[in-house]
């Protein structure tokens, strides 16, 4: 399996627009962060987990040629609001894309892509096969995921454990229950916005002190705002099992435990 940072930047992605402070202005292409997205690779299967505004050209940067199935976190338009995009996909391999999404999410895609869920099609329209996720495993492309409920604020998140991968964007707090689904995970990738505190994300503190709790044995931090110092300075004083993700950046783990036997 092989996971690929499509963008770890946060709402506004990085740079932002208009600003002049010394993330947003530095050349090192580790500051260049697109809307927050990951790509999973496991044989010859491809799913997108969120797909916020920078989807098209994080498809074309990746050179994803085909696309099985689309996971989706939560509502917000930075991890929505590429979704008309899967057009492509869908007249490439002529059927519509599975998403995968919380009733709650899919009532907003239905509002956001209105004519793509209208009874009359323009034709043309993105083609979208919903599929309700709850709180319970689930498999995807013939992958094993485990959702884990996170609190974003006041509005429920879902991440993802895949085998020994776990996903996390978008949280500030975490029940127990939800920890215990991802402790021991060989590599965690959680959100981290800023230094400083806020009301709907962790810090980079919060972040390094759940990840230690739960004893991954690597934590890549993602989602992260032009707030928190430019990439080279911060990572100077990361523990050694943490690390700032960038985009562009891959993972490989073992296959085996993600797959499902027979599909």
């Amino acid at each position: 399996m092989i996971i690929t940072f499509l963008g770890t930047g946060t709402s506004q992605g990085v740079p932002v627009i208009a600003c002049e402070c010394p993330v947003c202005s530095s050349a090192d292409p580790h500051d260049k962060r697109l809307r927050t997205s990951v790509l999973i690779r496991s044989g010859e299967k491809n799913v997108v987990i969120d797909t916020g505004p920078d989807f098209r050209y994080q498809m074309l940067r990746a050179k994803v040629k085909s696309l099985d199935a689309i996971l989706l976190t939560h509502e917000h338009k930075d991890h929505i609001a590429g979704l008309d995009d899967v057009r492509a996909f869908n007249y490439k391999q002529q059927r519509a894309m599975d998403v995968y999404a919380h009733k709650r999410v899919q009532e907003a895609l239905k509002r956001e892509f209105y004519y793509a869920f209208s009874e009359k099609k323009y034709p043309g329209v993105p083609l979208i096969n919903l599929h309700d996720i709850e709180n319970e495993p689930f498999s995807v492309a013939g992958i094993n995921v485990i959702p884990v409920q996170v609190m974003h604020y006041k509005l429920p998140v879902f991440g993802f454990r895949i085998g020994d991968f776990t996903y996390i964007t978008d949280a500030k707090t975490i029940a127990p229950s939800e920890i215990e689904k991802i402790r021991g995970s060989k590599i965690l990738v959680i959100n981290a916005l800023q230094k400083g505190s806020h009301i709907s994300h962790l810090t980079l503190h919060e972040a390094i002190e759940l990840a230690h709790e739960i004893r991954a044995g690597k934590t890549y931090l993602t989602h992260i705002s032009h707030t928190m110092g430019r990439h080279a300075d911060v990572s100077k004083d990361l523990p050694e099992d943490v690390e700032l993700a960038y985009d562009g950046l891959e993972l490989s783990l073992p296959d085996h435990d993600f797959t499902v036997p027979g599909l």
